[in-house]
């Protein structure tokens, strides 16, 4: 196979080049399992070392308990490790539809149908229910994942200003000649953690006789009295027409997602989605300890009520140390630094004060808006926070930005 030294030099260049504006991605090495603590290798070959992490999506704690384990070594004894197929030919088995039953009333939907991760629900779902008399609105934050199914899809798409409501009016007025106009929103956003006003959005719906797509995958498990999402939250359960969400955050922190919502949606999912149709089934011990997780959730909020004590410490913390911080209740807090570059420094000196965070920047969040997303999880303690609060204040001293605001930070360090 031809591969021409000019391009294997353009390559190189444009690597090169990402490593010189400071913005190269470096992969850290975790040498336990998923947790509030890690030991991790970094640089790459050095000995190991104990931090907090306080950037895994692992809300509820619930990656490694040990009796999401043990339901996965249970179904892998049982049911074994993969389908080798894909759900409509030999890969469905009855844990498969037990979870998926088990999720339509934990969501407080009609019916759900798994897909391999959320990422393929939301490849999958607009193409298969929407056609060119359509039109899909969305909020101009959406997740990329829902972007580039959007992309697949034949009907039209228009956006709206960021949980503006009057401008979601003003797009629902101009499509009223559409077949149908579906409003497409994440609960919360994953990169500045606000939550969409999912009740003006339904309201919006009901009066423009438009239907809602919710993105739930940064809420599901625990966001809500008891922890069924952003519909919960805002009291509009049973008014959703497709919920995508994930296993791989709060519920388990595996793989595996799904399209829950409307029955004849999710109907039309399971004959038309090709992401469903060309992908092999979530392993059986996936499917098994997210089934155990959803018992466990449904049981107690212990979970969800510490993990709401922990984001509000955390939030304070930062705040009273002099941090731009985007306003919010979930558990992902933003410390904003504008900068790229200034994000990786902050990131690595905070590594080696034995704190894993990761620094965020373009293209993974807009230009100019750089910053460290910090996320709290239930396996937290106050103790712990308090630890990583003191390094924060240390980082953002050596710096020079404690108490800086957007203006001071940029002036400093430039955009």
């Amino acid at each position: 196979m031809a591969y021409p030294a000019a391009v294997r030099e353009a390559w190189q260049a444009e690597l090169a080049g990402i490593r010189e504006k400071g913005i190269y991605k470096e992969e850290r090495f975790i040498h336990s399992p998923q947790a509030a603590h890690i030991s991790v290798e970094f640089p790459s070959g050095a000995a190991l070392k104990e931090v907090v992490n306080l950037c895994a999506n692992n809300y509820l704690g619930l990656s490694s308990h040990p009796e999401v384990i043990a339901a996965a070594h249970k179904a892998l004894d049982e049911r074994g490790y993969g389908m080798s197929s894909v759900r409509f030919i030999c890969g469905t088995q009855d844990v498969h539809r037990t979870l998926e039953q088990k999720l339509t009333e934990f969501l407080g939907t009609e019916d759900t149908i798994l897909f391999p991760s959320c990422l393929d629900a939301n490849a999958g779902v607009f193409e298969a229910v929407l056609g060119p008399e359509d039109v899909m609105i969305s909020d101009r934050l959406v997740h990329a994942s829902i972007v580039d199914g959007i992309r697949l899809a034949k009907a039209m798409h228009d956006t709206y200003k960021h949980c503006d409501m009057a401008h979601l009016e003003e797009k629902l007025q101009e499509h009223q000649d559409k077949r149908i106009r579906l409003v497409i929103t994440d609960g919360v956003f994953s990169m500045d953690g606000d939550f969409a006003p999912l009740d003006q959005i339904v309201a919006l719906a009901e009066k423009y006789n438009a239907l809602v797509f919710l993105d739930d995958s940064h809420a599901s498990g625990f966001i809500g009295r008891t922890g069924r999402g952003v519909h919960e939250h805002f009291g509009v359960m049973g008014k959703m027409d497709i919920i995508t969400t994930t296993l791989g955050k709060a519920l388990g922190g595996a793989s595996g997602g799904c399209v829950s919502g409307r029955k004849e949606i999710v109907e039309l999912c399971r004959q038309k989605a090709r992401p469903y149709l060309f992908s092999n089934a979530v392993p059986p011990p996936i499917a098994a300890s997210a089934i155990k997780v959803l018992e466990i959730l449904s049981a107690t909020t212990e979970r969800r009520d510490k993990l709401e004590v922990n984001a509000k410490f955390w939030r304070q913390g930062l705040i009273d140390a002099g941090f731009v911080i985007k306003d919010g209740e979930s558990p992902i807090v933003p410390v904003m630094l504008f900068n790229a570059k200034l994000a990786q420094d902050v990131a690595r000196d905070l590594y080696y004060e034995g704190i894993y965070v990761v620094g965020f920047f373009f293209p993974v969040v807009a230009a100019g808006q750089a910053r460290i997303r910090t996320q709290l999880s239930a396996d937290h303690d106050i103790p712990m926070l308090a630890r990583a609060l003191e390094a924060f204040k240390k980082v953002g001293a050596k710096h020079g930005i404690l108490g800086l605001d957007k203006k001071g930070i940029i002036a400093k360090y430039g955009q």
